[in-house]
């Protein structure tokens, strides 16, 4: 093996599994193990990583992506052989760091899947191979598992004597600078026949300090369920004085250890650590040996007998983890794409557990998302949703009404975001604070749910709304209330409120059109999808999110006519106060009147001061859909007319913000050419972009924003750091908010693009994250989507990000082109001729109707999208009547209906 070559990872199976050789040559490189009953853990080629439950539960010590190289802290198995010395089968010792550039034998290769992780390193000169699996077992149990096993590649028989080791940190990550030491003295240290478990006398709270019920432990057994010949449980006596975890004490010299066979002995007040030493043992040529190390979180004291039982042989660690695979192959391959290429089908797997792998973790845990406790916000609540749709339709419905119990009265929403599917939580960090777009996404995603059902009754279902002490859009507090009255919003009566879900979204999109700025766009507030443009909040202006209200109005009001139509839904009954947001139902305001607008914004506030009268108003449909249509027809009006920007090189592009001076953002300007690539998108998405302005803007992005190393930039370069418009400005160019490819804009302009009918375009966009993903050599992550790209070409902040979410979205329904229309399948495919194999098909597999489909497309002509037609369509084999569209073709849900729910139905399209 060339050891100075970087190797890209290579699929070896059709269940996503990669295989990288010399793993440990790139830095950064993580893999998350995870289960849904809590437990989140983070693993690196050398075994570097955290194990935790939540913010407050940590077993090993929290880390930042820095410490994965920079710490000594990390699973580690140590190998004493006889006449050799100390080997550390994961990589992590001094020796084998400080030969890492120089005269280090080991060679390592990583092979992962659907999620678990194996590294096998051999070093030549100890005679040694071993091979290290990780995984979490699915369930409901907050362990993590690992098996080691050793096998002798020497000519001779050699003699070693193995010791796991994983620091047990065992508080909460509040801790790792504050109090570090005092909360070690917490530390209450046993030792059983299996190995070392930790429960702290007390949660360290200055507030209150609290009975701590929380356990931790790293238990251990050779392969047949054996017990470990003894313990160190101590971590300063482990690494011994002058050492180190990377060069400790008892392995290097090795020591006997200081608790012997049975455990038993308790310490208490220091660093823990879960040493277990193994009985020594010889090797002939070609023969291995297994040890199982098992970490585990509980919430009281452990039951170790009954964890080993469960888990302690390798007979039941190869059991579960073939159950583990199985069980996440099952959520991954409930969609599956088959195009010309395999190596992208078998990426998109991994794209595609992206969306679970953020309901699980949120957006902390792992080592780039080292920030926030947990949990995710209001703007991932609806956009994990999309996947969900797709993946996980049977629990969208409760999910999506659950959600909408956040929505304020003031049409904002609440941001702390609780454990449990529509838990909200009162502001506890005191910081009045509105995100423009929030109030935006709901929408989108619910349209999305009509679609794939054609549930209309759930508009028309009632749900509460939240309510803390903020109100006016946090512009006011409500000195009245606190924590005892609850969260729910009430009546003047004292009674709770619930409105239906169609009176929270108009709510969510009505209060915002009245919402202004100088320039009559919707105030950027706190900041908007871009939450690093966050020092606007005064007279900041979010022109780009404009354009998505204006859209979502106009859809809604269609959505209205069609609750006419199909329902025979004559009134719309609202909370008496929304009436004077619906104002052309009684005195309009003049929509060019910014003071107008802010003057009916406020009479709403008045009426409706964190209570409502609980009087209800029936309106007419037709009249409050044609209410919200011109309030659309006004907006796109505006923003064609005073927020295009004229380019000398002619055509133009959209102007996305104005800043806390209340100045244009983008344009050509002396210094050079300022452009967003948000800005485009949102009008591209909806309806706001004129037909005309659509091949102006694609060309404005290719000659300011595309860049043929990093793709399509999030923005220019606007120079210096931009104090009257967010702290983005503040990061270096070509990284993160500031100018980075960053991944979920990105698949939203190829979104658009499809939308609007630039297939050509929008693949190109697709395919040039595909390309910079996967480019091993500068991307340097392991399969899927990162949150960005940035200047070197780097992929950043892996795993967590709702890019997966929109690209899983974009080549089902844009692509692929399976979507519903109100319940029914319209297929209205968009394929390529790089798409297509080489007998001129492709296919996905997927869910609608709660029926699983394989639908096929074979073209019998040109494989140029634009060029084929949607000829002929069967369904098991019959031929389908088709109700035709341009370009497309719908089956009737009524027909799907009848299709058995226990097997996968084939649907083969002919293209011609």
């Amino acid at each position: 093996m060339d050891r100075n070559k970087i190797h890209g990872f290579e699929f070896t199976g059709n269940d996503g599994e990669f295989r990288l050789q010399q793993p440990d040559r790139s830095s950064f490189l993580y893999f998350p193990l995870v289960n849904e009953g809590g437990m989140m853990s983070t693993v690196t080629p050398k075994l570097h990583g955290q194990v935790t439950t939540g913010h407050n539960s940590f077993l090993t010590p929290p880390l930042s992506v820095e410490d994965l190289h920079n710490s000594r802290a990390s699973r580690n198995f140590w190998v004493y052989v006889d006449g050799k010395g100390a080997w550390s089968a994961v990589g992590n010792s001094a020796k084998q760091n400080a030969d890492f550039y120089t005269s280090s034998t080991d060679e390592a290769v990583l092979e992962a899947g659907f999620l678990w992780q194996r590294v096998t390193r051999c070093n030549a000169e100890m005679g040694v191979k071993a091979e290290i699996t990780s995984f979490v077992p699915s369930g409901n149990d907050k362990v993590e598992l690992m098996k080691v096993t050793l096998t002798n590649t020497a000519a001779e028989a050699i003699t070693l004597t193995p010791t796991a080791v994983v620091p047990i940190y065992a508080r909460s990550a509040d801790d790792l600078r504050d109090h570090r030491h005092v909360t070690s003295l917490l530390n209450r240290i046993y030792t059983s026949p299996y190995g070392v478990e930790v429960q702290p006398a007390l949660s360290f709270d200055e507030r209150g300090h609290r009975i701590n019920h929380t356990s931790y432990g790293v238990f251990g057994a050779e392969g047949d369920g054996s017990q470990p010949a003894g313990f160190f449980p101590v971590q300063e006596e482990f690494i011994g004085e002058g050492g180190s975890l990377d060069w400790p004490e008892a392995v290097i010299l090795n020591n006997t250890p200081e608790i012997g066979k049975g455990g038993g002995v308790q310490r208490e007040g220091y660093e823990a650590i879960g040493g277990l030493r193994y009985e020594t043992l010889t090797l002939s040529p070609g023969d291995s040996h297994s040890y199982i190390v098992v970490m585990a979180i509980h919430n009281e004291r452990i039951d170790v007998d009954a964890l080993m039982n469960k888990y302690g042989t390798s007979e039941a660690f190869d059991h579960l983890l073939e159950e583990t695979k199985a069980f996440w192959a099952d959520k991954v391959n409930m969609v599956e794409f088959h195009t010309g290429d395999s190596d992208a089908d078998q990426w998109m797997k991994w794209v595609t557990i992206q969306p679970v792998l953020r309901r699980l973790y949120g957006n902390s845990f792992l080592p780039y998302h080292d920030y926030g406790r947990g949990g995710r916000g209001w703007r991932d609540l609806w956009q994990d949703c999309l996947a969900l749709l797709i993946m996980e339709p049977a629990e969208v419905r409760s999910l999506l009404l659950n959600n909408y119990a956040g929505v304020r009265i003031d049409g904002s929403n609440a941001t702390i975001i609780g454990q449990q599917p529509g838990e909200f939580i009162a502001d506890r960090n005191n910081i009045p604070r509105v995100w423009m777009d929030h109030g935006a996404w709901p929408f989108l995603t619910t349209m999305l749910y009509l679609d794939q059902s054609g549930d209309l009754d759930f508009l028309l279902q009632e749900q509460t709304y939240f309510r803390d002490t903020f109100m006016s859009r946090c512009k006011e507090r409500d000195t009245s209330w606190d924590t005892s009255l609850g969260s729910d919003l009430r009546t003047t009566s004292g009674e709770v409120y619930k409105g239906t879900i169609l009176e929270h979204i108009l709510l969510q999109n009505l209060v915002p059109f009245f919402n202004v700025g100088e320039h009559n766009n919707i105030l950027l507030e706190g900041a908007d999808w871009n939450d690093g443009l966050d020092m606007g909040a005064d007279r900041g202006e979010s022109v780009a999110f404009t354009a998505f209200y204006a859209s979502n109005l106009l859809d809604i009001s269609r959505v209205l006519r069609t609750l006419k139509t199909s329902k025979g839904q004559e009134t719309v009954e609202l909370a008496e106060e929304m009436k004077l947001l619906l104002d052309s139902l009684g005195e309009q305001v003049d929509y060019e009147s910014v003071s107008g607008k802010h003057e009916r914004l406020n009479q709403y506030y008045a009426a409706a001061p964190n209570k409502v009268s609980g009087i209800r108003a029936a309106l007419d449909i037709e009249t409050v859909a044609d209410d919200l249509e011109q309030k659309a027809e006004w907006i796109f009006n505006h923003l064609r007319r005073n927020e295009w920007v004229e380019s000398e090189q002619g055509g133009g592009w959209f102007n996305g913000y104005y800043n806390n001076d209340g100045e244009q953002v983008e344009g050509e300007f002396a210094e050079g050419v300022r452009m967003t690539l948000t800005g485009q998108v949102f009008p591209l998405m909806g309806h706001a972009a004129a037909p005309e302005q659509i091949p102006h803007i694609i060309a404005a992005v290719d000659r300011n924003l595309l860049d043929d190393k990093i793709g399509y930039r999030l923005n220019s370069r606007f120079g210096g750091i931009q104090q009257n418009l967010g702290r983005a400005f503040g990061f270096a160019f070509g990284h993160k908010e500031n100018g980075a490819m960053f991944s979920h804009m990105t698949i939203m302009y190829g979104n658009a693009l499809y939308k609007r009918g630039y297939v050509k375009e929008g693949h190109k966009v697709l395919e040039s994250l595909y390309s910079l993903s996967t480019d091993f050599a500068k991307a340097r992550i392991y399969p899927g989507i990162p949150e960005y790209i940035n200047e070197q070409g780097r992929g950043m902040y892996t795993y967590l990000t709702g890019s997966a979410s929109w690209l899983l979205l974009t080549m089902v329904t844009e692509v692929f082109g399976v979507k519903g229309k109100l319940g029914d399948l319209l297929l209205e495919p968009k394929l390529v001729k790089e798409q297509f194999d080489s007998e001129g098909k492709a296919s996905i597999k997927t869910i609608f109707a709660d029926r699983e489909f394989e639908v096929v497309y074979k073209a019998t002509g040109s494989l140029n999208y634009g060029e084929y037609q949607i000829h002929s369509v069967t369904l098991n084999g019959s031929e389908v009547t088709l109700q035709r569209g341009s370009g497309s073709a719908i089956i009737p849900r009524e027909e799907l209906l009848s299709l058995q729910t226990e097997k996968c139905h084939l649907i083969e399209v002919t293209l011609a």
